[in-house]
């Protein structure tokens, strides 16, 4: 049978000098020079660069995606079959009314409703399916005023992640011409109902400015409220729980800064405590007393101080949770009467209740080997009342109400897996890796009980290892549908993660980056020693800076890996790092460091960059995902990286990119067609292993 013949990039000289080093770039024709242009207007992307991604696309399709198209419509009615189409959420009662959303068998996007608070008809406030049409709808919520009159919804339409902000009358159900266009996305109402803060972007797409935008005024002539002059820091807007503040924080990875506004007066905003280099802190507020998460002085993995609204400086912050090593504080909330905090000990979640009016403190805890737990306050700040999630690899989500008055924990919603799933064919495991350098690297496993650890199982290993974000052990309607065909799904919890504290994240960071490859590579190693898998018997996947993960361990280890899967990756560290006129780039400085200003962050950068280390090796099949309007992973370093790995590399060169011409960097917007992409993926997994088609 011949195989299609895979598309060659063409290779145009280009020279790169910086700190006296010299390079070669020949794919950097990719970088469509209109970037932005394109970001918002897909359709002005040069020809040649468009004609060379539909020709990618075109033999991923000819050369993988036909040959598996049934067993990608298999795994995609399976996926399918264990959602529940005709889904709602839990209602969450704000004054009269209980708001919620909830999905329609055969729809792609929510409803937004709501019914009276002590029960009642329901009103649809929004129907995002009328409201998509047929192309790209990013919904980026929706939220009704103070007054209980009026509804935003922002929506992107491109993938670029410029939204317009509707205003829509609730009590005729239409729609304002007073829009609000090509926002970040981020706002929040005054408390009057009259006027609207949010956040738009330079002309670089980064989150720099607050604006408030008083209803049927020109949006020319909203004032702004603040702005950023440090590119390298992003721009949010947000609201106390209490209603008495609008929140402005300004921020990196490492540092943050965060501005007050009385919500009933207005006002310029006032100042917290001025930034300092790698300190972080975030404000709540109850009864003219803030209630601040930080990491100052010291507290590596944070601790909670409060000072007066009036006088908020450092100066006046008094320990009210103390710093425990160990013990990191991920999240806070303040309702009226209780500070609630999420924190994770020993690599699983707790969330932890303060009575603010006597000091005691209640745990809430389960006992399972591995789990998720979320908390949510809703919008309520003078209830007894928290609501939280639980889920496992072998457990679909619960939701549960506490009421702190009586107690009580009450069962919202379970999740229903309408195809079955019996939680007792499952065993889920915590094992360590041992790293090079003697740490221990947490994983989590999901497989069919009585698996033989003899070897011969297929490993899907999951990684993803910066930014601090830490992978949940939750439950995958979608992970089944390869354990049901005798994988063993495993997540790495490398460094570079504060799944093991903060001190877990700086040591997956800057000079230290290296050790989220050798931790991943540690934990494909482990799985080897104790028998579930063997070398060449293991598909790595990660996205976006996990996509870098994986470009780095295909250079250092190809022969480990069956197939690699990067989503949206992060290769081309060092070129995107010396462009400061990227989104993503001043911000990012902290995280990976600054090659621009440093000849030795340069050098460190390009020693373990993907782009820059593809060699003349065997690599193992590897299936890329793109999008053309990502802001976040430009498409062009995709693109330029499987354009250098079949120019590079030796032996079969399996290397497949797909393109999506009409998203960014979430993908598919709907979400059977989410579930679509997934199939695809796990259909790659499946045919580099050589497992069968067919379910247990």
């Amino acid at each position: 049978m011949n195989q299609p013949t895979p598309p060659v990039a063409a290779q145009k000289p280009l020279r790169l000098e910086q700190h006296g080093i010299v390079r070669d770039d020949p794919w950097a024709w990719l970088r469509a020079a209109n970037w932005q242009e394109v970001m918002q207007k897909p359709e002005t992307l040069e020809p040649e660069i468009r004609a060379y991604l539909e020709a990618e696309n075109a033999y991923a399709t000819a050369a993988f995606g036909e040959p598996t198209k049934a067993l990608q419509e298999q795994i995609y009615k399976e996926i399918r079959g264990r959602m529940k189409e005709d889904d709602s959420g839990v209602p969450s009662p704000d004054g009269p009314w209980a708001y919620n959303s909830r999905m329609l068998e055969g729809k792609q996007y929510p409803l937004i409703v709501r019914t009276p608070r002590d029960g009642g008809a329901e009103t649809v406030l929004l129907d995002c399916n009328a409201e998509a049409g047929d192309g790209y709808f990013g919904f980026a919520g929706a939220q009704h005023d103070p007054s209980h009159r009026l509804l935003t919804w922002a929506a992107d339409r491109a993938g670029s992640e410029y939204y317009d902000i509707v205003i829509r009358d609730l009590e005729t159900g239409t729609d304002s011409p007073d829009v609000i266009r090509d926002t970040a996305g981020a706002h929040v109402w005054s408390n009057d109902s009259s006027a609207i803060y949010y956040t738009e972007y330079d002309d670089n797409h980064r989150p720099f400015r607050v604006r408030l935008h008083v209803l049927g005024t020109d949006q020319a002539d909203d004032p702004i409220i603040y702005e950023e002059a440090d590119p390298g820091f992003f721009v949010g807007v947000g609201k106390t729980l209490s209603n008495r503040f609008i929140i402005i924080d300004a921020h990196d990875h490492q540092t943050s800064e965060v501005r007050l506004i009385d919500a009933e007066r207005g006002g310029e905003p006032r100042l917290v405590s001025a930034r300092e280099p790698e300190r972080e802190y975030e404000v709540d507020e109850r009864e003219g007393l803030l209630y601040i998460r930080t990491n100052v002085d010291g507290a590596e993995d944070f601790k909670i101080v409060t000072a007066p609204a009036d006088a908020p400086g450092a100066e006046n912050w008094v320990d009210l949770v103390p710093h425990r090593p160990g013990v990191l504080i991920l999240d806070t909330a303040v309702i009226r009467n209780h500070l609630l905090r999420l924190e994770r000990a020993d690599g699983l979640p707790r969330i932890v209740v303060r009575d603010l009016r006597t000091g005691v403190e209640e745990t809430v805890r389960f006992e399972e080997e591995a789990y998720a737990l979320g908390l949510s306050v809703g919008y309520e700040f003078d209830t007894t009342t928290f609501r939280f999630s639980y889920s496992s690899p072998t457990t679909p989500s619960r939701v549960y109400d506490l009421d702190l008055s009586t107690g009580e924990r009450v069962l919202r919603k379970e999740q229903e897996i309408p195809s079955g799933h019996d939680p007792a064919a499952y065993e889920t495991r915590r094992l360590f890796a041992t790293a090079p350098d003697g740490e221990t690297v947490p994983v989590t496993l999901l497989y069919r009980k009585g698996i033989a650890l003899d070897g011969s199982n297929p490993v899907l290993l999951y990684g993803y290892g910066a930014y601090g974000m830490a992978m949940p052990s939750g439950f995958s309607i979608s992970a089944l549908s390869l354990v049901d065909r005798g994988f063993v799904y495993a997540t790495a919890h490398i460094r570079g993660g504060m799944e093991k504290g903060y001190r877990w994240y700086k040591l997956g960071r800057r000079e230290h980056k290296p050790n989220t490859f050798t931790d991943f590579i540690a934990a494909a190693e482990m799985l080897v020693e104790h028998g579930y898998t063997r070398s060449g018997r293991i598909v790595a996947q990660g996205g976006s800076a996990g996509g870098m993960l994986m470009g780095a361990i295909a250079n250092l280890r190809p022969e480990l890996w069956a197939g690699i899967i990067a989503q949206v990756p992060f290769v081309d560290v060092l070129n995107t790092m010396l462009d400061a006129t990227l989104p993503l780039t001043p911000p990012e400085w902290p995280e990976w460091g600054n090659p621009l200003a440093s000849a030795e962050d340069y050098r460190r950068i390009a020693a373990y960059a993907p782009y820059e280390q593809v060699s003349a090796q065997p690599y193992p099949p590897i299936f890329v995902q793109a999008g053309l309007t990502d802001p976040r992973v430009t498409y062009w370093e995709p693109a330029k990286w499987v354009a250098k790995l079949r120019a590079t590399a030796t032996g079969d060169k399996r290397f497949f990119l797909k393109t999506n011409m009409d998203a960014g960097h979430g993908g598919a917007s709907g979400r059977f067609d989410r579930i679509k992409e997934t199939a695809e993926v796990y259909a790659f997994a499946l045919d580099c292993v050589g497992a069968p088609g067919a379910a247990a």
